[in-house]
């Protein structure tokens, strides 16, 4: 129930700073992928199969709240979802450097798959660049912040490291 709870926070949280405080800098051209960046840290903390629910689930209220074709957001945060929880099980959760790599990687996914629906044509190519390249830059290294001040204010890892078997047997 706990976990259901987190859920719905998370996803109206990520929702409001979408569609309220983050549109204005998206208009000026800076771009926060706060819905890459919350689908990264659900799938970190709870794994492939609630990472890939929790982007379909974003996705769809995302793609429900604005007015573009429905699936748009949907696939590619699942798809997200389901790849960082996927690889939870072999990272460093916990670790800095992983969180950056992870949100850039996932900001990049998204930002490609979302505006190439926007093209127009070929000449469109160097907007997609100049904008996904801003919206790595801005959304990575905030959020890899974001994530140190939770874990500083907390006192205690967010994730938890993945625990390697060890030879207890020899």
């Amino acid at each position: 129930m706990r976990s259901l709870g987190g859920l719905i926070l998370l996803l109206a949280v990520a929702l409001l700073l979408r569609s309220t405080a983050l549109s204005s800098l998206a208009a000026r051209g800076v771009v926060l992928d706060v819905l890459a960046f919350a689908t990264v840290v659900w799938a970190l903390r709870h794994g492939e199969s609630s990472g890939a629910t929790f982007g379909f689930l974003l996705g769809l209220a995302a793609d429900l709240d604005a007015a573009h074709w429905l699936g748009r957001h949907t696939l590619i945060l699942a798809l997200i979802g389901y790849g960082v929880g996927r690889l939870n099980q072999t990272l460093m959760r916990d670790r800095a450097a992983t969180h950056l790599i992870l949100i850039v990687a996932a900001t990049v996914a998204h930002q490609i798959w979302t505006l190439a629906f926007e093209l127009g044509g070929v000449s469109g190519w160097l907007f997609l660049l100049a904008r996904v390249g801003l919206a790595a830059a801005a959304t990575g290294p905030l959020g890899t912040v974001l994530l140190a001040l939770v874990r500083r204010v907390s006192g205690r890892p967010i994730f938890g490291d993945v625990a390697f078997a060890t030879d207890s047997g020899k």
